[in-house]
């Protein structure tokens, strides 16, 4: 069996009673070494594989290889494991090799969720998800995904908003959303949500400032209607009030 988790933002209280157990009946745990350590309470007597970036298939591969050796293998992943994690790839790979092995995914709550939650409540309306990873994505399509994204006026999540490697990526993307959305455009971050250094702050659209994003930021661009109030980001759902 090879259950593949997700652990949602990084505390236990976060997690779902699904994963929590998922963790606790498996054998072994797999994974990148920093989300197995967000869930080091949870395996300290179990065998742990862990591995580094740029290494998903890898591990993917591995947690494979030990199911179908007959253990209950745990592959977990950041956030939700079929939202920019490792659902998808495992899926890939069992079926490419057509393998007869059982994959239970089991949900968790991803980034948006999370930072929606301490921002206040900014996806009440329609709303996506992009990445600004271009690793596996060229960006050319990355900008067309933005652009189309600003036109329609949806509250837009970036994930992967900044790193060493693509410092100008998220003020690219602002840039790209300025013909379609106002300087005023509410903009709330959130910084390693549900971990111990965890913080958030709401900004505008105009004046952004993109030093402090990093690779553990997530960061929601309002629409047209979304305001701030009492130190709350709060977009409309269309009630009469």
């Amino acid at each position: 069996m090879l259950t593949v988790i997700g652990i949602g933002p990084g505390s236990e209280s976060m997690m779902t009673q699904d994963a929590i157990a998922a963790i606790r009946e498996a054998e072994i745990i797999v994974g990148y070494k920093t989300y197995t350590h967000l869930v080091k309470s949870m395996t300290l007597d179990k065998q742990v594989i862990k591995t580094g970036m740029c290494k998903e298939i890898e591990r993917c591969q591995a947690a494979i290889d030990l199911a179908l050796a007959g253990h209950n293998v745990a592959l977990i992943s950041s956030g939700d494991a079929g939202i920019y994690g490792m659902a998808g790839l495992v899926l890939e790979l069992v079926t490419q090799q057509q393998l007869a092995l059982e994959v239970r995914l089991v949900a968790g709550i991803t980034a948006s969720i999370a930072a929606a939650s301490l921002l206040g409540a900014p996806l009440m309306h329609d709303f996506c998800h992009i990445s600004l990873s271009d690793l596996m994505t060229p960006w050319e399509v990355i900008e067309k995904r933005i652009i189309a994204a600003a036109q329609a006026d949806f509250v837009i999540c970036f994930y992967n908003p900044r790193s060493r490697g693509r410092e100008g990526h998220l003020a690219r993307a602002f840039e790209l959303m300025q013909p379609w959305k106002k300087a005023a455009t509410p903009v709330g971050v959130v910084k390693a949500a549900g971990r111990k250094k965890q913080e958030k702050w709401l900004t505008t659209l105009g004046k952004m400032d993109f030093e402090p994003v990093d690779m553990t930021s997530l960061v929601i661009v309002g629409n047209q209607a979304t305001y701030c109030r009492n130190g709350l980001m709060i977009t409309p759902r269309g009630y009469s009030l």
